[in-house]
């Protein structure tokens, strides 16, 4: 049972028809098709994932999830296969050119993403915002912006740049990174089998040009990362 975020494109989201689709559940399925495995995708609570998977309701975590020390202590990382950072989304007449220019401006990030990290690591610009706001999925986020009840949000560079390329004439994102950053699967602690098994898979995946192919498809470039 793999743990997702279903409404998080281009990673893990549904399309017109109700069918989940995106780059993370194209290498899940090409995974578990090289495992031998059945797959089941089961939307989640974000900010719950690691109870989820420690509860044993989810067997996997496999969504755009970012590798960080904290999260070590409850979670079993594979090999990093993708890289990625954090960077600012706002609407495309927004007069903010740099980070700087949200003080006194309302902020949004995704409650439980790796956005809340990357601001604890930067006090002084999260405390002149205005308000920080926390949504529990990005399509909020960006509804949100549409309609102008927020000025920005801090948010993965991959999913950014999918609402930019959806939308140009709505949305943009400054050119900064805040961040780079590795993501991977996770499963629980003790689980060293499957963790190895989808080592494996990814591997394979890397070296026969899957996984570049699957990131060009939903990204338009390669961010994949060598499978050791």
């Amino acid at each position: 049972m793999i743990g997702l975020d279903d409404n998080y494109p281009p990673i893990g989201f549904r399309d017109e028809k109700g069918e989940l689709v995106g780059s993370d559940i194209d290498l899940a399925r090409e995974a578990a098709k090289r495992l031998n495995r059945e797959v089941e995708f089961k939307p989640i609570d974000w900010a719950s994932k690691e109870a989820e998977l420690n509860s044993g309701k989810i067997d996997v975590i496999w969504n755009g999830l970012t590798v960080t020390e904290e999260r070590k202590k409850n979670i079993l990382f594979t090999a990093p296969y993708q890289q990625t950072g954090q960077v600012v989304a706002l609407k495309i007449d927004s007069p903010v050119q740099k980070a700087e220019d949200l003080a006194g401006k309302v902020v949004a990030i995704q409650d439980g993403s790796t956005a809340e990290e990357t601001l604890k690591k930067m006090p002084e610009l999260a405390n002149s915002f205005k308000e920080l706001k926390r949504y529990p999925d990005m399509a909020a986020i960006y509804l949100d912006i549409k309609l102008n009840r927020l000025d920005g949000a801090i948010l993965d560079e991959p999913l950014a740049r999918y609402y930019t390329t959806k939308e140009p004439e709505t949305f943009r994102i400054l050119p900064e990174s805040f961040s780079t950053e590795v993501e991977a699967i996770g499963v629980k602690l003790d689980n060293t089998a499957l963790q190895q098994e989808l080592n494996q898979a990814l591997k394979a995946m890397y070296e026969d040009g899957t996984t570049k192919a699957v990131f060009e498809k939903w990204f338009g470039k390669d961010i994949s990362l060598p499978i050791e």
